[in-house]
């Protein structure tokens, strides 16, 4: 049996050095330097051109390729914040391999960077007592289909108790799914510092699907015919019946499920990008239900203000409105139309107070939104 042991040994040791020089280290992405600056790293010997895209950037940076075939890049010192990023390799949109962190989304799910600060951000995990964020799923009968809706209820809710909350319906954006706004928006974190320093009002936030025709975000559709807002059947189609999905089916469950308030000074609705637009159509077009309304970067409407908000006038807003609040960020595409909305706000006498900060259509201006809007609530 000794020649056979002392046969196995040298295998071995040749099958682990065969093992090494298939399988290189791995490769440290993104990595955040002292100063706040980040090495985006993918090995990727065989690409001949690597970008990559980050939150916040009009354009992708270009990546240098290294003799170990691995394509780098150091940034900046960053703004303390999470950001989204992806590698495009010759045309090819790419995750990092590198990180496990993914921003979810419909169509094109993004890797996800922190660059942590001195001091903790509104939707920074700390040491402050924190509220709960349930699962629950329904059949819609309106739009005929199984679908999913989020609910935040704030530190020391009580299913059991008394008490009772107002309620805010936060909307996703397109491509989004009805996670967006926990998973990537951290509402739940952000109200639950606000609460903590007395500066928001205790409530529950409700984060529910935001298609009314799911069909909006198919992959075949778009790829046929482009842009779906493009198409007015299609879009009408999917706001109509998300307001429909909305009035009449979640609100009730909800007000059945949770300890709310059910009157409308007790309604809030707000969204970002699709969903600012739903907020808007449905906020204002359901004064009897909401008096609260709010959009972050409001797109997907066309600027037909008069047929969306037919029987909005001064003297209904005015009374049954306690705040119309419509945000958007200067450097985002859709400033122009949120523009034109504020303007012909005003023309009618509707009063509408209008919010403009630096920052694209990202996560990064909507969270900060989100912030600022939430404190004036059920005030």
């Amino acid at each position: 049996m000794k020649p056979i042991a002392l046969l196995v040994a040298p295998v071995a040791v040749l099958a682990g050095l065969a093992y090494s020089q298939q399988s290189p280290p791995p490769v440290l992405s993104p990595e955040v330097h002292p100063d706040h600056s980040v090495t985006f790293r993918l090995r990727d010997p065989n690409a001949l051109h690597v970008t990559v895209s980050i939150a916040g950037r009009a354009e992708p940076v270009a990546l240098e390729k290294g003799e170990d075939g691995v394509w780098s890049l150091t940034s900046e010192p960053m703004t303390p914040d999470s950001y989204s990023y992806s590698f495009h390799a010759d045309g090819v949109n790419l995750l990092d391999p590198s990180n496990s962190a993914i921003v979810p989304n419909l169509l094109s799910p993004s890797s996800v960077l922190t660059v942590p600060g001195p001091e903790p951000l509104p939707w920074d995990v700390t040491d402050i007592p924190h509220g709960a964020v349930d699962h629950r799923f329904y059949k819609s009968g309106v739009i005929g289909d199984n679908r999913d809706y989020y609910v935040y209820t704030p530190p020391g809710y009580d299913p059991a108790a008394r008490k009772k909350y107002p309620v805010l319906y936060l909307l996703h954006g397109y491509s989004d799914d009805a996670s967006a706004w926990t998973a990537v928006g951290h509402a739940n974190l952000i109200l639950d510092s606000l609460i903590a320093q007395g500066k928001a009002k205790p409530m529950i936030i409700v984060m529910t699907l935001g298609y009314g025709a799911p069909e909006i975000v198919d992959k075949k559709l778009l790829a046929a015919s482009g842009s779906p807002f493009s198409n007015n059947d299609l879009r009408s189609r999917n706001f109509n019946r998300f307001t429909d999905a909305l009035v009449t089916e979640v609100i009730p469950m909800v007000e059945k499920q949770y300890r709310t308030l059910n009157n409308r000074e007790s309604r809030a609705i707000a969204g970002l990008s699709m969903g600012g637009a739903e907020s808007l159509l449905t906020g204002l077009n359901h004064l009897d239900t909401f008096a609260w309304v709010a959009s972050f970067s409001s797109g997907g409407e066309p600027d037909d203000f008069a047929t969306d908000f037919p029987k909005l006038d001064a003297g209904s807003a005015k009374k049954q409105l306690r705040l119309l609040w419509v945000a958007c960020g200067t450097d985002d595409r859709l400033i122009k139309l949120n523009r034109s909305l504020v303007e012909w706000l005003k023309s009618k006498e509707i009063p509408v107070t209008p919010i403009e900060t630096p920052g694209m259509h990202t996560w990064l201006v909507w969270r900060r939104n989100l912030t600022a809007f939430a404190p004036l609530l059920f005030q």
